[in-house]
């Protein structure tokens, strides 16, 4: 058969593209309607060669009992007689589309809540923020979504209040809710006000920023001893450059548990769960003739970090971020669920730069990561002990010090 004869399948699937390219925009207002589809009548020859196939189109439409108006014409056949065939499905409203591929209920959600916010914030109407937040709008649970706006409301009415995210007195407001919010808030708020820079959620929210902090292990004792006995620190920066201490070694470790987890070594601090704000440690100016070490996770962050970390110390060593260790761990890998999407590192040595990009290309596997945590613990004090910046140097291990 020449013709194509739309079965209830096929407009549903297009109306489905249709409505997921366009949800947005028809939310907005725009759009034109009515959508008409043609169904694709066939002619006495289409239906002579698959009847059949025409006699299940027909059935098929007959069956239909959506929300769009289906249309039928009738056809006056020499040979097959007077026929009633489905001709067009015409959709009146955004709602009406919705409704059809099953997303009827979470439209009418959309469009109810984008309704109270027009109403409470009429200047959002020329702006396409609404839009893009439409999942926010659509699938936000009732008391997420009156939280959300009591706290747009307050925060517009308080527009430099200097307070802290938890200090905020929004009923229900947890610092996890709105972390996870961040860029929603700033999003909308920056509507709001009608804002056209990109300055960030605290600045535009009038919210006192946080001051970054530092945590540090002092893992000498003669170290400690200049400092009350102090072991394990936490503090700005600007605080720890005054520590009167001058250690010969840093070790920079990606994750918490494994910088609390370092034995004692002479003349050594060690840095913890810095990520890309490792930049930080360039204030602290006793740092600047140590020798220093990175182990970092074997991903693409990871990498990331070391490379960040170099262009602030030139002569940093990294141990342990090789392609034998994490071929030697293949059994204990885990998938990085988002891999950084930087491709130029340039500070990374060839060996460093050869893992990489392994890992960015899928030479091994697709997104696969080695936790730091994961390897051996008295092998990773082994390559520790024996790398460029501890060759020599005691370890206090299980009691007793290791010699390398």
């Amino acid at each position: 058969m020449a013709k194509k004869l739309l079965l209830p399948k096929d407009v549903i699937e297009w109306l489905t593209r249709r409505y997921t390219n366009q949800h947005k925009a028809w939310l907005l207002g725009e759009g034109q309607w009515p959508i008409t589809v043609n169904l694709g009548i066939p002619t006495e020859t289409d239906a002579t060669q698959d009847i059949g196939g025409v006699r299940h189109w027909v059935e098929a439409w007959g069956d239909w009992n959506g929300s769009a108006k289906l249309s039928w014409v009738s056809r006056h056949w020499s040979r097959l007689g007077t026929q009633n065939l489905p001709s067009s499905l015409e959709i009146a409203t955004p709602n009406d589309v919705a409704s059809v591929i099953g997303q009827g209920k979470r439209w009418r959600t959309a469009a109810e809540r984008y309704q109270r916010f027009i109403d409470r914030w009429p200047q959002l109407a020329a702006h396409a923020v609404l839009g893009r937040h439409f999942g926010v709008l659509a699938d936000y649970a009732e008391t997420d979504f009156t939280r959300l706006v009591s706290m747009l409301d307050w925060l517009e009415k308080n527009p430099a209040s200097g307070l802290t995210p938890r200090q905020l007195p929004v009923a229900g407001l947890d610092t996890k809710w709105l972390e996870k919010r961040a860029g929603v808030v700033t999003d909308l708020l920056r509507s709001i006000r009608a804002i056209d820079d990109v300055a960030d959620f605290y600045s535009i929210c009038g919210l006192k920023r946080p001051v970054p902090r530092i945590r540090a292990r002092i893992l000498c004792p003669k170290l400690r001893s200049m400092l009350g006995g102090l072991r394990d620190i936490e503090a700005t920066v600007t605080e720890l450059s005054e520590v009167a201490i001058t250690p010969k070694r840093v070790i920079i470790v990606e994750n918490l548990e494994t910088g609390l987890a370092l034995p004692d070594i002479p003349d050594t601090v060690a840095f913890m769960r810095l990520g890309n704000a490792v930049s930080l440690l360039s204030g602290l100016t006793w740092l600047q003739d140590c020798s220093m070490l990175y182990w970092g996770d074997i991903d693409t962050h990871g990498f990331v970090i070391l490379n960040r970390a170099r262009s602030y110390f030139p002569k940093l060593l990294s141990v342990m971020m090789d392609s034998a260790t994490l071929l030697a761990y293949q059994d204990l890998w885990v998938e990085e669920s988002v891999p950084s999407s930087e491709t130029e590192l340039p500070l990374l040595t060839p060996t460093e730069r050869d893992v990489f990009e392994g890992l960015r290309t899928g030479r091994w596997n697709n997104n696969i990561r080695l936790e730091q945590e994961r390897i051996c613990w008295p092998d990773a004090m082994k390559s520790i002990a024996e790398s460029a910046v501890f060759s020599g140097v005691p370890l206090l291990l299980n009691g007793m010090f290791s010699q390398s």
